[in-house]
């Protein structure tokens, strides 16, 4: 006999009850489904961010604080490499790109980077920009996430994100570069020199000089807050993170920074995919708890399957049935459910960020999806156990 006919009458006679059961079930679901999805979503996504970056050095201090503050923009006030250290690393041999960074300024909240065209060329990867690459001192080009066209004047304001404390003037937006999947998407890329004169320093460049970019001149070389650089060879990379982890100055690879963090991250989804396991089983308990009353309400009727020639095996087939089709359909709602909340709080991350995250189904949430249908196999059988060790002669005299 098929025993899913009797599993969906009893559904639908107790229509409300088996609504709430499911939505039970979808939620705990949806929240290790969504705490799992986030985190790797997250972690992907802040590691793609800093691809471009393979080394940066700064003064000596907190790496994580100069990670934020290079690779993602945070804004922070950093302390200045000094001249004649920044020469050097502006002349190491064994490196393709020496990239300077300026900070301190913004345009309605987007930071806005000093830099050189190199580093803006090295981070497009051979996508050709939009418009065209800064030409003087005067002119930006913009992330592709800037919510301004190419020709816009940018006035200029002093401060860290939002807060203005005083005006720059202004430059033009002559160019976009394409996605990176960076932060540096929501920034306004400027040349080095005018973050420099911006801020009262010299240029790099001899007096009434007019050039952007390298070579630099010795003598009229400012501090500078940090650099990126791209090393000719990973044995060259290793040995120039080792040489400038000095008093002076400090050297890491992003990479390496991140993976202390997501150390961290993977400690809390741990403890957090445990609470939701917990979450779920308790949600499970309290519903068979549920469907056990309610075979009590209807033990009469199944006693009666069970005289008209039902097996025992047959009604507890039909009870394991409902309870694993609530468990099923809710787990199944919790993992759309899931993704949904997933996605939700990525968009707001991104936008917060300035960086791509984008949640999907993996192994993890399937994992988690097939212990949840595991365990409910399992204690659906629970009820049927207790409620069919009496015989049905007994139920029909009660």
């Amino acid at each position: 006999m098929n025993p899913f006919p009797i599993a969906w009458a009893f559904a639908r006679a107790n229509g409300g009850t088996s609504v709430l059961f499911l939505l039970l079930i979808a939620i705990a679901t949806a929240l290790g489904i969504a705490i799992t999805s986030q985190e790797r979503a997250l972690r992907e996504g802040s590691a793609r961010a800093a691809d471009p970056f393979d080394i940066v050095i700064a003064a000596p201090g907190s790496q994580t604080d100069l990670l934020m503050n290079v690779v993602y923009l945070r804004p922070s006030a950093v302390p200045l490499v000094p001249p004649e250290i920044s020469l050097r690393i502006l002349s190491e041999p064994r490196a393709r790109l020496v990239a300077p960074l300026a900070f301190g300024d913004n345009y309605q909240g987007l930071p806005i980077v000093g830099t050189i065209a190199p580093l803006l060329e090295h981070m497009a990867d051979g996508i050709p920009l939009e418009g065209r690459m800064f030409e003087s001192d005067v002119e930006a080009v913009l992330g592709s996430a800037v919510p301004h066209p190419i020709g816009h004047q940018i006035a200029v304001a002093h401060g860290l994100g939002a807060i203005n404390e005083g005006s720059h003037g202004s430059i033009t937006a002559v160019g976009r570069m394409p996605p990176t999947g960076t932060a540096w998407d929501r920034a306004i890329l400027v040349p080095i020199e005018f973050s420099w004169l911006a801020h009262n320093l010299t240029t790099g460049h001899p007096p009434g000089s007019d050039q952007i970019g390298p070579p630099w001149d010795p003598a009229s070389l400012p501090g500078v807050p940090a650099f990126v650089v791209v090393a000719d060879s990973l044995i060259a990379a290793y040995g120039l993170r080792q040489q400038y982890r000095t008093a002076e100055t400090t050297a890491f690879f992003p990479a390496e920074v991140l993976v202390e963090l997501y150390a961290l991250l993977g400690d809390v989804r741990s403890l957090m995919g445990l609470l939701s396991l917990a979450t779920q089983a308790l949600v499970v308990a309290a519903i068979l708890t549920g469907v056990m009353a309610l075979m009590q309400l209807y033990r009469t009727r199944l006693a009666v399957l069970r005289a008209l020639g039902a097996t025992r095996v047959y009604v507890i087939a039909v009870m394991w049935c409902y309870v694993m089709g609530l468990i099923a359909c809710g787990a199944l709602l919790g993992l759309g459910l899931g993704i949904g909340v997933a996605r939700t709080i990525s968009a707001r991350l991104a936008a917060e960020a300035g960086i791509p995250i984008s949640p999907t189904i993996g192994g993890a949430e399937l994992l988690l999806l097939g212990g949840l249908l595991i365990l409910g196999a399992v204690m659906a059988l629970i009820p049927a156990w207790l409620l069919f060790r009496r015989p049905a002669v007994t139920w029909l005299r009660g």
